[in-house]
């Protein structure tokens, strides 16, 4: 009997001529050279890039990814590497999936992470669905993240590189979406592998910076973005001490996040005052000392489980988890109470955790990622 065909990188035992790969383009370095690197090693690569949001704003902004420059890089590189592109107008479905509960979110006094929400609800499920509609094998992207398999079937681990690792934003990935998803760059040590790699394959995009901001928010101003969203959400009202003392006037709630200090027109006060909490029913913008930022029990909801066995089969898991983006995982206790909602205990108490923030869970003995959730106003 002829021996089984040799697996190739992307894991199909099949020569990689006879692998489609569809990569979600974005036009930055990493996207560019996941596609260039798939088409040299041989691979049928098919580029597709989501045009998210307005043309005209995005021409004349830098550092936003699916801005009419990147669209044009992307398509640059699909020219330079002989392999077709596709560009997908994905506006009506980012603003209802992503905008518009972003606006939402932000008016009711929480933080939310649109990013997360667009690769939960546009890049890993319309876009990925568009790849298997193209008869594609896999659906590759430039995350720095890693796939790897395991006794039950694939997993999700943080990245090779600590500084570029992407699990926070990619929490919400299932197992269906994490069976067809290739990450190729997360085992890199650095993102200059990456940057020697484009230029190796002469993308003139090798030097281009990383994008910065939400990409439907120029220069970080979320205030003005949700003004244009929802006209008359910046209505006036008072900061208030924890006594509902008025200490001062301010412009709008969604001019503030929680554990801000700057910007709230305070003075004369011997111990600093920081956003405690948002009450958008009264408008007030409460504020309080820097230790009732300070939380251990952190409710969370929404739950995706990348584990290999039932959520909820036990009554509690030793985990680290991360409920900010910028910072390192801590030791907690996770404590199911259904089978998408639960509680978690912090060993360490944090400062500043959010609703509408993520809570993301991580095996602290080994790089795996076992899901996470939502914050929620529940404490």
């Amino acid at each position: 009997m002829p021996l089984d065909p040799a697996v190739n990188s992307l894991g199909f035992a099949k020569p990689p001529s006879e692998t489609r790969v569809v990569v979600a383009m974005s036009g930055g370095v990493d996207s560019s050279v996941v596609a260039a690197m798939l088409a040299e090693q041989g691979y049928d690569v098919v580029g597709v890039t989501l045009q998210l949001y307005d043309h005209g704003a995005a021409l004349a902004k830098k550092g936003a990814c699916c801005a009419g420059r990147d669209i044009h890089d992307a398509r640059r590189v699909a020219e330079e590497m002989g392999f077709p592109h596709y560009v997908l107008d994905y506006e009506n479905v980012f603003k209802e999936a992503v905008m518009d509960e972003f606006a939402e979110s932000y008016l009711a006094g929480a933080t939310p992470v649109p990013c997360i929400r667009c690769n939960e609800r546009v890049k890993f499920k319309d876009l990925l669905e568009t790849a298997k509609d193209l008869d594609a094998d896999c659906m590759a992207t430039g995350h720095y993240i890693q796939r790897m398999m395991g006794d039950s079937g694939p997993e999700l681990h943080s990245a090779a590189d600590p500084t570029k690792d992407q699990s926070y934003f990619l929490f919400s990935t299932t197992p269906a979406q994490l069976d067809y998803l290739r990450f190729p760059l997360g085992h890199h040590a650095s993102k200059e592998e990456t940057r020697a790699l484009a230029r190796k394959y002469g993308l003139a995009l090798a030097d281009k910076p990383d994008s910065q901001d939400i990409c439907f928010v120029p220069d970080g101003n979320y205030a003005s973005v949700i003004e244009k969203l929802r006209p008359g959400a910046a209505e006036p009202g008072d900061i208030v001490d924890t006594d509902g003392k008025v200490l001062a006037q301010h412009n709008g709630v969604i001019h503030y996040t929680i554990g801000q200090r700057r910007g709230l027109g305070i003075g004369g006060l011997s111990t600093p005052l920081y956003v405690v909490k948002l009450d958008v029913d009264k408008r007030h913008v409460i504020v309080g000392p820097k230790e009732m930022l300070t939380t251990r029990t952190v409710p969370v909801r929404e739950i995706n489980w990348l584990g290999d066995d039932a959520f909820d089969a036990v009554a509690e898991r030793h985990v680290s988890v991360k409920v900010r983006s910028t910072k390192p995982p801590v030791e907690a206790v996770l404590r199911p109470l259904s089978a998408t909602t639960a509680e978690v205990d912090l060993l360490t108490p944090e400062e500043g955790v959010s609703p509408g923030q993520a809570c993301v869970f991580y095996d602290g003995d080994s790089s795996r990622i076992f899901g996470g959730g939502w914050i929620w106003r529940g404490y």
